[in-house]
C-alpha cells in the first residue's frame, strides 16, 4: 500500500473510532533535511493537527517521543504526541502554526523574540544530566566536521585539499574539538534555530526538530540560535543577543565561564564546528538527496566560518584553507 494511503487510513482509525467515518482535510505542511515529512490535519469544526510521517526504515520516532516528554518536563512548549503508530512511523502532533521565528524576526521584533528563546532554552540546559541523551562526544563531533572536506570542499567546490591543507585542517579541527569537549554539558537541541522555533500566542515559543538532542558543550545551542544559517545580524547586535544569553545563564546558576571573553570565544569555536558540519550538510543535501533549497544559504554560514577563522591565531591555518577554496580573502573586522 502506498505509504500516504497507510498514513491516510491510519489517520481514519484515529479520528473515527467505532468505525463512523470523519472528514478531514490533509494537506502539506513541511519537509525538513531528513526522509520525514509533515502534514496538516483539517478536522471539519476548523481545528487542526500535525501528523508526522517518518518511514522506519530510514527515521526512528522513538527519540522524539522521548525527547518531547524531557523538555516538556524541563517547562519547555513542544508538542503534545496525542497519537502515535512507532512500527510505522507516524506521529499525531498538537499544531503551533506556521509562523516561524524566521518569518517573525526582524530588528523591532528579535529582541523580544530572543529573549523567550532563550528562556526556554535555559530551561532545556538546566534540566540537562548524563545518562539520559546520547553524548555529543569526539566521534560525533569529528565526523561532523569531516562532512566539510568530503562534501563541500570535495564535491560541492571540486577541490581536494592537497597534502598541507589536510595537515592543517586536521590541525585546526582538533583545537576547535578539544575546545567543545572541554565546555560543561548541558541538554543540547542541536538545531535551536528560526526555522525550528515557532512563534504561539502562549508559552512562546513552540520548539520543534528536537529529536536528534544530545547532552553536550553549553554553548552550542546559544551559537545556533543567534549565528543561525538562515538569517544574518551585524556583529554588535549579535554580541548583545550573546552577552543577554550569558547574563541569564549566570541569573540561573547554569556553569558559564565568569569572563564573559572566555565564554564569547568558546561560543566562537563552537560555532566554526556547526559552521563545517552545516556548510557539509547543506552540500550533500543538494549533491546526494537533490535538495537545492539550502544553496542560497551557503554564502552566509561560510562568511561566519571565514570572519571568526580569521579572527584568532589558532584558526588562521583555516581561514587560509577558505581562501583558497573560495578563491578570495577574508576580511577581518571586530577582534578581541
Amino acid at each position: 500500500m502506498p505509504r500516504l494511503a497507510q498514513l491516510s487510513g491510519w489517520l481514519e482509525s484515529q479520528f473515527s473510532p467505532g468505525g463512523k467515518k470523519h472528514d478531514f482535510r490533509l494537506t502539506s505542511a513541511s519537509a525538513d533535511a531528513s526522509f520525514r515529512r509533515y502534514f496538516r490535519v483539517t478536522l471539519p469544526g476548523g481545528e487542526t493537527r500535525i501528523v508526522m510521517d517518518a518511514p522506519p526504515e530510514r527515521e526512528d520516532c522513538r527519540p522524539f517521543v522521548k525527547v518531547a516528554a524531557l523538555f516538556h518536563a524541563a517547562g519547555a512548549h513542544v508538542p503534545a504526541v496525542e497519537a502515535q503508530d512507532l512500527a510505522r512511523g507516524f506521529l499525531l502532533l498538537s499544531d503551533f502554526g506556521d509562523t516561524t521565528y524566521l518569518k517573525a524576526l526582524d530588528p523591532s521584533t528579535a529582541r523580544e523574540l530572543y529573549r523567550d528563546a532563550v528562556d526556554a532554552l535555559i530551561a532545556i540546559q538546566r534540566a540537562g544530566r548524563p545518562g539520559i541523551l546520547p553524548d555529543y562526544d569526539l566521534r560525533l563531533l569529528r565526523y561532523e566536521i569531516d562532512l566539510f572536506p568530503e562534501w563541500y570542499a570535495a564535491r560541492h567546490r571540486g577541490v581536494t585539499l592537497n597534502e598541507r591543507q589536510i595537515s592543517d585542517f586536521y590541525a585546526v579541527s582538533e583545537k576547535i574539538l578539544a575546545s567543545a569537549l572541554a565546555q560543561p554539558k548541558v541538554f543540547v537541541h542541536r538545531d535551536y534555530h528560526s526555522r525550528n522555533l515557532m512563534l504561539t500566542a502562549r508559552d512562546n515559543p513552540g520548539i520543534l526538530d528536537f529529536q536528534d538532542a544530545v547532552f553536550g558543550p553549553i554553548t552550542y545551542d546559544p551559537v545556533s540560535l543567534f549565528r543561525d544559517a538562515y538569517i544574518a545580524w551585524d556583529e554588535e547586535t549579535e554580541l548583545d543577543f550573546v552577552i543577554r544569553y550569558w547574563e541569564a545563564a549566570r541569573g540561573a546558576g547554569l556553569p558559564v565561564p565568569l569572563d564573559f571573553y572566555d565564554f564569547y570565544r568558546d561560543y566562537e569555536w563552537m560555532g566554526a564546528q556547526r559552521q563545517l558540519k552545516v556548510l557539509g550538510i547543506f552540500a550533500r543535501l543538494f549533491h546526494r538527496d537533490g535538495k537545492d533549497d539550502y544553496l542560497k544559504d551557503m554564502p552566509r554560514v561560510m562568511t561566519s566560518l571565514r570572519r571568526v577563522s580569521a579572527r584568532y591565531t589558532e584558526l588562521r591555518p583555516l581561514a587560509c584553507i577558505l581562501d583558497e577554496i573560495e578563491e578570495t580573502k577574508t576580511e577581518t573586522r571586530l577582534t578581541f
